[in-house]
C-alpha cells in the first residue's frame, strides 16, 4: 500500500492489551512506515495518533477515554491538524458509537479493518471529515501487508485470529470473531523468512493456538505445525494462549521433542473451583486440568507454568476461592496474571448478580497474590547455581549498567554489562549467565564466556 499524501508526517501509537494487539501495532505502524511516515516517541510530536485499544477489562474503556481526552490539550502540530484514530478491540464493539463520546477522534477501525487504516487517515486529513470501517471483511494475509517489529531479534507470528470457545466472561469472540487459521504451509514460509533475517525468537499467537487448523482440516493440527517450525531453523519458539480442553497428548508431546520450544507453557485455568469453571462455561474441571498438568510435568519436567486466574466471579463462593488457592499452591505456578472479576456487557457472565461485597473480593485477590508471589520465588529458586541462556533485550530500565535478557523458561535476567562491551552490541545475542540471585521476578548473575 502506498499513499503519498501521509508521506512526511509523524506518528505515535500507544498499545493496550494482549499480545495480539502488539502485533496488530506493529502492521498499523508497518503500513504508516510504508506510506512514508515517521514514528515519534509521544502524541505531542505527532500528526497521527494512534490508539490499540483492549475490552477485555472495563478499565481499559477509562484508560482509553482518558488518553484521548488528554490529547485536547496537545499543541497543534506543525501541519495545523492532528488525526487522532482508535483501533483494537474497542474500535470493534463499539464502533461508530465511540463517536459520540470521543468528540476528537477522527478514525475508528475495528480488528477486521487493519489493511485500511492508511487510506481512512488520509481521507480524515483530505476532508476534516470522520472515518469508521469496522465490518468484517475477508482478512488480508498478515505476509502480504507491511510490518514494523519492536525488535529485530523477535517476532509475533499469529496463526489463527478469532476463538469458538465463547467463555461466559469473555468479549474476545465477539470482536475478534470466530476462529480463522492460516494456512500451514503460510505460517511456516513466513518463520523460514523471520529466520533468513535474523530473527532468533518466535511467539505463535491466537486466542486458543490448541484449536489451530480445527477450521482447514476438522481436526486440530498444532502439534504439527510446532514440529514444523521446529525445523526452520528458528531457535526459540513461545506460544499463546493455550486452552486446558484442547491441549493434545501429541501437542505436549511435540512440545517435549522440539528443542527449540521453549520449556514454558501458559496455561489459564481462570478458576480452581469446578462449579465456577461451569458458570465460566470453560469445559474442564478441576480434575481434568490438574491431571493435565502432571502429562506436562511428565514429559517437560522442568517446564515454567504461567495462568491467568479470575477472582470474584459472580457467585464465587469463600469455597470455591479456597479451591482456587489451593490449586496455585499444588500447581506452583512460575508467574500468574491475576484479575479481579470485570463486567463485560454482552457477555452471559454480565446477567448474575453477585452480592459479595467489594472488600471480601479484594481480600481474596491479595491472598492469592501472596500464594502466586510465594510460588514464582520457589520456582526461581531451582536456578540458584545454574548456567541460564538468556536473549539481550537490552539494559535495565533502573539501571543501564544492567543487562536486561530472557530465559528460556521465561525468567526475567539481570547481569552487568562485562568490561569492555558496548551493551547494545549485545541486544538479540544470547549470553549465558551464571546465576547467583533468584528473587520473585527476577534472576541476577555474572555473564560467562562469549555471546552468541
Amino acid at each position: 500500500m502506498q499513499t503519498s499524501s501521509l508521506s512526511g508526517k509523524t506518528y505515535f501509537i500507544r498499545t493496550f492489551g494482549c499480545q495480539m494487539n502488539l502485533h496488530d501495532s506493529e502492521r498499523v505502524s508497518g503500513m504508516l512506515d510504508s506510506c512514508g511516515c515517521l514514528e515519534v516517541a509521544g502524541p505531542e510530536d505527532a500528526d497521527i495518533v494512534v490508539f490499540m485499544t483492549c475490552c477485555v477489562r472495563e478499565a481499559a474503556d477509562t484508560r482509553l477515554y482518558g488518553q484521548c481526552s488528554s490529547c485536547k490539550s496537545l499543541p497543534a502540530p506543525p501541519g495545523g491538524k492532528r488525526v487522532i484514530a482508535v483501533g483494537g478491540c474497542i474500535a470493534q464493539r463499539d464502533g461508530a458509537g465511540l463517536l459520540t463520546n470521543l468528540d476528537n477522534v477522527d478514525v475508528i477501525f475495528g480488528t477486521h479493518s487493519i489493511a485500511h487504516v492508511a487510506e481512512l487517515i488520509e481521507e480524515a486529513f483530505a476532508d476534516g471529515g470522520r472515518h469508521v470501517r469496522c465490518e468484517e471483511t475477508d482478512l488480508e494475509p498478515a505476509t502480504s501487508m507491511p510490518w514494523h517489529r519492536a525488535e529485530n531479534y523477535r517476532a509475533w507470528v499469529p496463526i489463527m485470529t478469532g476463538c469458538n470457545n465463547f467463555c461466559s466472561y469473555c468479549i474476545v469472540p465477539y470482536v475478534r470473531g470466530r476462529e480463522k487459521s492460516r494456512p500451514f504451509e503460510q505460517i511456516v514460509d513466513e518463520v523460514r523468512g523471520l529466520v533468513r533475517s535474523g530473527v532468533r525468537e518466535i511467539t505463535l499467537l491466537g486466542q486458543n493456538v490448541n484449536s489451530y487448523g480445527r477450521d482447514l482440516f476438522g481436526e486440530p493440527r498444532f502439534a504439527e505445525l510446532l514440529r514444523h517450525v521446529g525445523d526452520t531453523g528458528i531457535e526459540r519458539i513461545f506460544f499463546t494462549s493455550s486452552h486446558p480442553k484442547d491441549l493434545l497428548p501429541e501437542t505436549i508431546d511435540a512440545m517435549a521433542e522440539v528443542p527449540a520450544v521453549m520449556p514454558q507453557l501458559h496455561l489459564a485455568v481462570q478458576s480452581g473451583s469446578t462449579r465456577i469453571l461451569k458458570l465460566m462455561n470453560r469445559k474442564y474441571t478441576r480434575e481434568a486440568y490438574l491431571d493435565l498438568i502432571d502429562r506436562v510435568r511428565d514429559r517437560i519436567p522442568d517446564i515454567a507454568l504461567s495462568t491467568d486466574i479470575i477472582v470474584g466471579f459472580p457467585g464465587e463462593t469463600e469455597e470455591d476461592f479456597e479451591q482456587t488457592l489451593s490449586l496455585a499452591e499444588q500447581v506452583g505456578y512460575a508467574q500468574a496474571f491475576t484479575f479481579i472479576y470485570s463486567k463485560r456487557d454482552g457477555t452471559p457472565a454480565a446477567k448474575i448478580d453477585d452480592p459479595t461485597p467489594r472488600e471480601v473480593i479484594l481480600e481474596r485477590f491479595n491472598r492469592l497474590v501472596k500464594v502466586i508471589e510465594d510460588s514464582a520465588y520457589a520456582y526461581n529458586q531451582g536456578a540458584l547455581g545454574r548456567r541460564v541462556p538468556a536473549l539481550i533485550e537490552g539494559t535495565s530500565k533502573k539501571d543501564p549498567t544492567r543487562l536486561l535478557g530472557k530465559s528460556p523458561w521465561n525468567q526475567t535476567v539481570h547481569a552487568p554489562v562485562p568490561d569492555g562491551i558496548e551493551a547494545a552490541d549485545l541486544v538479540g545475542k544470547i549470553v549465558d549467565v551464571d546465576v547467583d540471585v533468584a528473587r520473585t521476578w527476577y534472576l541476577s548473575g555474572a555473564v560467562v564466556g562469549s555471546p552468541r
